[in-house]
């Protein structure tokens, strides 16, 4: 068995970030896979200059309107199959990227978010269930599961800086929060949560506003979640909120497999 890290980051652009020279650390770290969120740009698009290490594989899922969500996972791991499971993202808005290795099916993924409208949240959580459907399916076939990304939902209350304030919106909405806890009911482990317990004060996404970051008044929406099976394996999760370039912070997970 050796230690694999993965990292998770919804960079809120990646051409953005290139220019803050934000993915630069990738370089002085041991990152087997990076797994990337809301890119808002076409493979071609994705800068040279991000960083100078060199992956074997790269994958991107560009949303169908351009400019928009998309997510690109980096890696030196050679995949048995990829592919962007369409079946879930079925407005084809380049949320997943699914990579198996090994005996392992890799999630990286963008969940939508619900609050611009009522069918936007609505669609939200037809995506979640559609999602839990697909994973539960590739686990009967014997598959373990590790997803990463940004979920869009704080699931408890001390994964938020003001969950009273917060009970309307989506994002910390019940039904949403309850799916979380379906999630888990199937079998899958919150890793951050396995590592750290009911640790407080700890996000990974805050407002652009009202200083929000400065504050740390923020929101815990970015998971790594791994199926039961592969629970004793975890080495560590954490969130790395010293990290700056996005309104999110990246995320890690390091695993024996």
């Amino acid at each position: 068995m050796k230690n694999l890290t993965f990292i998770s980051w919804n960079v809120n652009g990646i051409r953005a970030v290139d220019k803050k020279e934000a993915l630069k650390w990738i370089d002085e770290k041991d990152v087997d896979i990076l797994a990337l969120q809301e890119i808002k740009a076409e493979a071609e698009q994705i800068p040279k200059t991000i960083f100078d290490r060199d992956y074997k594989e790269l994958h991107v899922n560009s949303s169908s309107k351009k400019g928009q969500s998309g997510v690109a996972l980096f890696t030196d791991i050679k995949p048995l199959h990829v592919e962007t499971a369409k079946n879930v993202d079925i407005l084809d808005e380049g949320r997943i990227n699914e990579y198996h290795f090994d005996n392992i099916a890799f999630f990286n993924v963008y969940f939508p978010n619900g609050q611009r409208n009522e069918e936007r949240l609505e669609y939200k959580m037809a995506f979640y269930d559609r999602f839990l459907e697909h994973i539960e399916a590739l686990r009967k076939e014997g598959k373990s599961i590790i997803v990463c990304g940004d979920v869009n939902t704080a699931h408890t209350e001390i994964d938020i800086a003001r969950p009273k304030a917060n009970e309307n919106t989506s994002g910390f909405l019940k039904m949403e929060r309850e799916w979380i806890d379906k999630l888990l009911s199937h079998g899958y482990v919150d890793t951050f949560r396995h590592v750290h317990n009911n640790s407080k004060d700890r996000y990974s996404w805050w407002s652009y506003r009202a200083n929000a970051r400065a504050n740390n008044v923020g929101w815990r929406i970015d998971y790594f979640y791994v199926s039961e099976d592969l629970k004793e394996n975890i080495v560590d999760a954490d969130i790395l909120d010293t990290v700056l370039g996005s309104d999110h912070c990246p995320i890690s997970l390091t695993i024996k497999v």
